[in-house]
C-alpha cells in the first residue's frame, strides 16, 4: 500500500467513555482522533450493548442505514443503526443494535458471569452489520483495524464474502490482539452458524472446535498485518500469527502508556 492509507476503518468491541475505560476501551477512544490529527479519514463502530445509556450519550439512530436484516441460521434480525458524537475528538461513533443481541445490560456474560450461548451469533451480527453499513455509506476503507475479540470473524467475511465487493476489494486488514480471549467456550455451531456468501465451514477450519484461541486464530488467519496490543496474549495465538509471516508489530507497554503508538500504528497502516 506504501504511503497510500488514507480511510481508516475501527471495529471496536470497547469505546470510552461508553464503556468503562480498560485497555481495548482507551485505545478505541485515543487511536481514531490520533489518526484523524494525522490527515487521514476514519470511521469507527462498535456494538450498541444495553449498558450504554443512549439518553446521556446522544445516541440516535441514522434511519437511513438501518432496516436491513441480517439472516444468521433460519432467524431475520433487523440491523439497527446508531450514531454519537465525541465532541472534544471531532469523531463519530457508530453502534450495531438489535434488540434480541444487544439490549442485555451486560456485555458478554450475565449477572452469573456465564458466557452468553449466543455469542457467537452476536459476533456474526456485529461483523457483517459493520461491513454492510460501510457498503451504505459508500465509504471505501483502506485499512480495517479490529479491536476485541467479537471482531474476530470479520476478516474471514471480508477475504471471502466482500472481497470482489467495490467497496472493499482494496481493503486490508489490521488484527490488533488483546488478552480478552474468551475463556469459555462459543456454541459449537459457530462455524455453521456464519455460513454467508463465499464464507463455507471449510474456510472457518479452526471453529470446528469453537474457542477464543481458534477464534483469533480464525482472524489471524484472514489478516494482512497483527499488533500485539497487550503484554499477555495468549502464546498459543502469538506462536500462530508469527508462524504466518505477516508484518508484526510487538507489544510496546511504554509507547501504549505514552501515546506514541498512535505514530507506530499509523506508519503500520503505511506499510501494508
Amino acid at each position: 500500500m506504501g504511503d497510500s492509507a488514507k480511510k481508516i476503518l475501527f471495529v471496536n468491541s470497547e469505546i470510552f467513555p461508553y464503556l468503562p475505560e480498560s485497555p481495548v476501551a482507551r485505545i478505541g477512544r485515543q487511536l481514531p482522533q490520533g489518526i484523524q490529527e494525522r490527515k487521514k479519514e476514519i470511521r469507527s463502530f462498535m456494538p450498541r450493548y444495553g449498558c450504554i445509556n443512549e439518553r446521556k450519550n446522544q445516541l440516535h439512530e441514522v434511519i437511513r442505514l438501518s432496516g436491513m436484516n441480517i439472516i444468521i441460521g433460519d432467524v431475520d434480525r433487523p440491523l439497527i443503526i446508531k450514531v454519537a458524537s465525541i465532541s472534544s475528538a471531532r469523531i463519530q461513533v457508530y453502534f450495531i443494535d438489535n434488540e434480541d443481541y444487544f439490549k442485555r445490560k451486560q456485555t458478554y456474560c450475565d449477572d452469573n458471569g456465564v458466557f452468553f450461548e449466543d455469542n457467537a451469533e452476536r459476533a456474526i451480527f456485529f461483523a457483517r452489520g459493520v461491513l454492510e453499513t460501510v457498503k451504505k455509506l459508500r465509504w471505501a476503507p483502506d485499512i480495517i483495524h479490529c479491536h476485541g475479540w467479537i471482531t474476530h470473524i470479520l476478516p474471514a467475511y471480508l477475504k471471502k464474502a466482500y472481497r470482489e465487493d467495490p467497496i472493499f476489494s482494496d481493503s486490508k486488514i489490521v488484527l490488533s490482539l488483546y488478552d480478552d480471549t474468551p475463556a469459555a467456550p462459543f456454541s459449537p455451531d459457530f462455524a455453521r452458524l456464519a455460513r454467508f456468501g463465499g464464507v463455507t465451514e471449510d474456510d472457518l477450519g479452526f471453529l470446528a472446535q469453537a474457542d477464543g484461541i481458534n477464534l483469533a486464530k480464525t482472524a489471524a488467519q484472514y489478516s494482512d498485518g497483527i499488533i500485539q496490543a497487550a503484554e499477555n496474549v495468549a502464546p498459543e495465538i502469538m506462536e500462530y500469527c508469527k508462524s504466518l509471516g505477516l508484518p508484526l508489530l510487538p507489544y510496546d507497554g511504554a509507547a501504549l502508556e505514552d501515546g506514541s503508538y498512535v505514530d507506530a500504528y499509523n506508519s503500520f497502516y503505511d506499510q501494508l
